[in-house]
């Protein structure tokens, strides 16, 4: 056997090749998510056709023509040049939300007292950033302030105490009131969404259909019913004499409506768990809240993240419902401000609600991002 025909074994692994340049780039990405079939071109043109329709007047109404200051509705009739539009209207009036800004953010709240929950809001952030950055230290101590000691310290400080002067919650609106329901709604639900779904997998016949029995009623029933019942019907059955505060009622409402549908979300994560994780716990000598808090638990709620932050958007858009109940969240104090005889304007509702429209956007936008940073860092296979 010659030499040319002795066969050879590479001692060594090739070096990685880049693509072709015909599969990597923007041309190659357009081509291949754009222009792949027939039916791609199509869409693609018309896609791009009504893009190049819509944006230009968007622009146009949204900045170049917008009234972006004015002391009343008399400027957002006319553009910037002064002059009066065809058809009497003008850009966006961001005049009016420049000049109630202040209402949207705070609701009635005294300007005086508005220090307040400027301070919360600060200690908010202060305490939540740490909280959401998985190479923090001191988690538990975090998770004890945010959750423990600033709800105490927030209802101090928002409602009187200590030589404060008292501001009912009544007063209280705006994004204020929105982030307050929110936090409250979002902070309790998931704990007692977690003993529900526990519950409901319970072998103990009266604590699972128990829980079975709140899940499903409340699960029945649109949010509006169960705050129209906690506003009205609650006080009927409280002692004479007692009354339950407006926001305390709210928060209720929302907490338990929320708790029942996180619930539904956990028990979907927990019986994704395979049957050999219990077992191998057992195994262990584990007892039930061992092994539920150290092996079922995180890989349950590392399953369900996505449906977990989608319940949390869901919370924070139906803070808007609160309405029914006569409190005004952020998107209630910007319609109460339409009937303000001093900017009544054809265009002062609509810049009202896209500006609550961008505010809920942003959060929810956030809150998306945030799961989908969780996702990647916990490996839940995640796909971009």
């Amino acid at each position: 056997m010659s030499v040319a025909d002795k066969p050879f074994v590479r001692t060594s692994i090739l070096a990685a090749e880049p693509p072709p340049p015909g599969e990597r780039g923007a041309v190659a990405w357009i081509r291949r998510n754009l222009l792949a079939t027939p039916k791609d071109v199509i869409l693609t043109i018309l896609a791009l056709a009504l893009i190049a329709w819509a944006v230009p007047h968007l622009v146009n109404w949204l900045f170049i023509q917008a009234v972006w200051s004015g002391p009343d509705r008399t400027f957002c009739a006319t553009t910037i040049q002064g002059g009066i539009q065809p058809d009497g209207w003008s850009g966006a009036c961001w005049a009016f939300v420049s000049a109630k800004y202040d209402q949207f953010i705070f609701g009635r709240y005294p300007l005086d007292e508005r220090w307040r929950p400027a301070i919360v809001g600060i200690l908010f952030i202060l305490l939540l950033v740490p909280m959401l950055i998985p190479s923090a230290p001191r988690k538990g101590l975090n998770a004890i302030l945010l959750f423990a000691v600033l709800p105490v310290l927030a209802f101090w400080l928002l409602h009187g105490g200590f030589g404060l002067e008292v501001v009912d919650t009544p007063l209280w609106g705006g994004l204020m009131v929105t982030l307050v329901l929110s936090f409250v709604g979002i902070a309790v639900s998931l704990p007692c969404g977690i003993l529900l779904a526990l519950g409901r997998r319970s072998k103990m016949p009266i604590i699972r259909m128990l829980c079975v029995t709140f899940i499903e009623v409340i699960r029945g029933v649109p949010l509006i019913t169960v705050l129209f019942m906690a506003s009205v019907m609650l006080p009927l059955f409280l002692p004479t004499g007692w009354n339950v505060d407006k926001l305390l009622r709210a928060l209720i409402g929302v907490s338990i409506f929320t708790s029942a549908y996180m619930a539904e979300v956990i028990r979907g994560g927990l019986q994704a768990i395979p049957k050999g994780q219990f077992e191998g716990a057992d195994s262990l000598g584990l007892g039930y809240w061992q092994k539920t808090r150290l092996i079922i638990m995180p890989q349950a709620i590392k399953l369900v993240i996505p449906s977990i932050v989608n319940t949390f958007i869901g919370t924070f858009k139906d803070t808007s419902l609160v309405t029914i109940i006569g409190m005004f969240d952020l998107l209630g104090i910007v319609k109460l401000n339409f009937s303000d005889a001093n900017w009544a304007s054809a265009v002062t509702p609509i810049t009202g609600l896209i500006f609550a429209g961008f505010i809920f956007w942003l959060f929810c936008f956030g809150m998306s991002r945030y799961s989908g940073f969780m996702e990647r860092h916990l490996d839940t296979g995640h796909k971009r």
